[in-house]
């Protein structure tokens, strides 16, 4: 019997089947193509191009949501003559966004800082893209505007150009970002594409033309042409649990722990985040049609989002000798975001009928200088693991290591992998946040989920676990290591299995909810003064119909 297919990853796969189709088509272009005229030196060249002539997209209609196709249309923004690099930042959380585009000239380097309110957020260029599709009578039936993140789906038009991209591999979307860098090489073209889920195009079953240009104030900005390609577009009518429903993947470097198909046997509900089971990879039908399905996949000067990282690998043994830490050696910084994402649920699985949840995501992350990086030894028959924390000099060499505590495996559908304890904690504090009035301590899987703040010193824009279902290890692993690296950090949200706070009797008023990292101080770390966050929550309503109300956090008005 086929399951009804999961409708936020029908929604993610729709990006990144179509992000693959369009890194084939540019990264198969002809050698020389794209060459720049002459430029000035360390000033990048862009140009909107199309990878395809044609695509073809799919009409999904589900019951209880609007109508309608997500516009991946396979444009692209070649750069040339220079890197197309950008700094985006913010002080605290109480200053706007500022992002400088970075100019490199052989040793030298210019910033150029883009007018105040252009970039609000980390996502990307706001309204870039302008998009009009005209039905086959040549009427305008449609048109919609897109944000650019250049670290989108991207792959090289000519051989010479660097073989790989050393920038990050997305733009994140964490509203309690600090820091980003965007970033397209010299020689590559990056999907100008990005799908607003929330808002799909009413376009029914049929044969469009699409015409996609670059918003005036960035050809302005940047110098480009106003050069307008045309996409052919071939939309086909799908229906729940119809043709092509089945082999969708979701898939996102630095998504959050879920966006997940639901397990076959259907029923358990995973909440607005979905659970952490790994799904099928997808197939893109525009990549069926014209024979490069084996293209999908990670390499060489070919990212399309679909990398899933390998398990990490622990010591072949626990570590023997005396245990220490060198004084002045590089240690992590764990630091803890305000929660949000907030809602009352009915609950998931495990959880008593009947109640009210307080359910919320958070995020602990790592501000450097060093990674943090834990491995699990089991003892034979053990159901625990004894855990190390490890630490490195600045060449990379092994200086140290320290017991901190342990790891257990967590059986429960949305877990299935082995948590590292007392990573974090988590309370409900009343409103002179002098009581504790429900408590959450949990243990954790770390994974680079976010990208917090890449422009903090020694940050990795490429970490190498991202993905839940194979950081983390089996249950009948042996030893686990689970790294969380400089500049990521780690969302867990609390639609998980008894995960949030039951708020059934408590009453009505304002609370404050603790994320609190690395609770009893087992993790060595530089500094221990700023794990500690909280959001303010009011909370109304009756048992059975209880609501919630977040007020802004300084600038961020994310509930």
């Amino acid at each position: 019997m086929t399951s009804q297919p999961d409708r936020k990853n029908l929604k993610r796969a729709a990006f990144a089947a179509g992000a693959a189709l369009a890194v084939v088509a540019v990264a198969g272009a002809a050698p020389g193509a794209g060459a720049a005229p002459q430029a000035k030196p360390g000033v990048p060249q862009l140009k909107l191009i199309a990878a395809s002539k044609s695509v073809t997209l799919d009409r999904w209609d589900w019951e209880g949501e609007p109508p309608g196709v997500f516009l991946d249309l396979g444009t692209y923004v070649q750069v040339e003559n220079a890197p197309l690099e950008f700094q985006v930042t913010r002080t605290s959380y109480k200053t706007p966004v500022v992002a400088r585009q970075i100019l490199r000239d052989g040793t030298k380097v210019k910033k150029k800082t883009l007018p105040a309110g252009l970039v609000e957020d980390f996502s990307g260029l706001p309204g870039f893209l302008e998009v009009s599709v005209t039905d086959a009578a040549g009427k305008e039936v449609a048109t919609t505007k897109g944000t650019f993140c250049p670290n989108n789906a991207s792959g090289r038009v000519r051989p010479d150009a660097p073989a790989t991209s050393h920038y990050p591999e997305s733009c994140p979307t964490n509203p309690f970002t600090l820091g980003s860098v965007w970033g397209v090489e010299k020689g590559w073209a990056a999907n100008s594409s990005t799908v607003d889920y929330d808002e799909r195009v009413d376009l029914p079953a049929g044969e469009y033309t699409a015409r996609v240009g670059v918003a005036k104030k960035y050809r302005d900005l940047f110098g480009m042409p106003d050069e307008r390609p045309t996409v052919k577009v071939t939309v086909r009518q799908q229906s729940d649990g119809g043709e092509g429903a089945a082999g969708l993947r979701s898939s996102s470097a630095h998504g959050e722990h879920g966006q997940h198909a639901a397990h076959a046997s259907g029923g358990h509900h995973y909440g607005p985040r979905g659970a952490d089971a790994p799904t099928p990879p997808a197939l893109s039908h525009a990549l069926e049609d014209r024979g490069l399905a084996h293209h999908l996949g990670d390499g060489a000067g070919h990212t399309d989002g679909s990398r899933v990282a390998p398990a990490l690998q622990a010591g072949a043994k626990a570590p023997t000798g005396r245990a220490g830490v060198p004084a002045n050696v590089p240690k992590p910084d764990l630091r803890s975001l305000p929660a949000w994402d907030i809602a009352v649920t009915d609950g998931e699985d495990g959880d008593v009928p009947g109640k009210d949840y307080l359910a919320f995501s958070a995020n602990v992350w790592n501000a450097g200088p060093a990674p943090l990086v834990v491995d699990g030894f089991r003892s034979p028959g053990e159901d625990l693991m004894d855990a190390y924390q490890y630490f490195y000099d600045a060449a990379g060499k092994q200086v140290g290591y320290t017991p901190t505590g342990t790891m257990e495996w967590d059986p429960r559908i949305g877990h299935e992998h082995w948590h590292f304890t007392d990573f974090a904690s988590y309370r409900l504090l009343s409103e002179d946040k002098t009581k504790e009035v429900r408590s959450g301590k949990e243990a954790f899987c770390l994974a680079n989920t976010d990208a917090v703040d890449y422009t903090v010193k020694n940050a990795n824009w490429h970490p190498y676990n991202t993905d839940l279902s194979t950081a983390c290890g089996r249950q009948n692993s042996i030893s686990v290591r689970e790294v969380l690296d400089v500049g990521s950090g780690d969302t867990y949200t609390q639609y998980r299995p008894g995960q949030s706070f039951d708020i059934t009797d408590l009453p009505n008023g304002t609370y404050y909810i603790e994320v609190l990292a690395n609770p009893a101080n087992r993790l060595q770390e530089t500094d221990l003064k700023n794990n500690v966050s909280l959001r303010k929550v009011v909370l109304g309503g009756a048992p059975g119909a209880r609501t919630v109300s977040v007020p802004p956090y300084e600038l961020i008005n994310t509930p």
